[in-house]
């Protein structure tokens, strides 16, 4: 399987785990932690995200100490189908 797809798998499930849709959110940095020490340390995360972003699954939220994120809820159909 794709590294890339492995690491959107991983991002997405850990948000839909944690319920963290719309108003709630975490900062961006925190998304790789809970990956191996190789994957996270890969460039490949840096393009997951950013790719999870574009395809607006992850809603993106500028503050004054970061960026933040939470999943996308019109977007549950494509995440549903990712988490499998």
């Amino acid at each position: 399987m794709d590294e890339r797809l492995i690491i959107k798998k991983f991002i997405v499930r850990r948000l839909y785990r944690k319920r963290m849709w719309m108003h709630k959110h975490t900062n961006i940095n925190n998304l790789p932690k809970g990956l191996s020490n190789e994957l996270r340390v890969s460039k490949e995360v840096k393009k997951a995200i950013e790719e999870l972003l574009k395809e607006r699954i992850l809603l993106s939220k500028p503050t004054h100490y970061g960026l933040e994120v939470s999943l996308n809820p019109e977007k549950i159909r494509e995440i549903d189908g990712l988490i499998e």
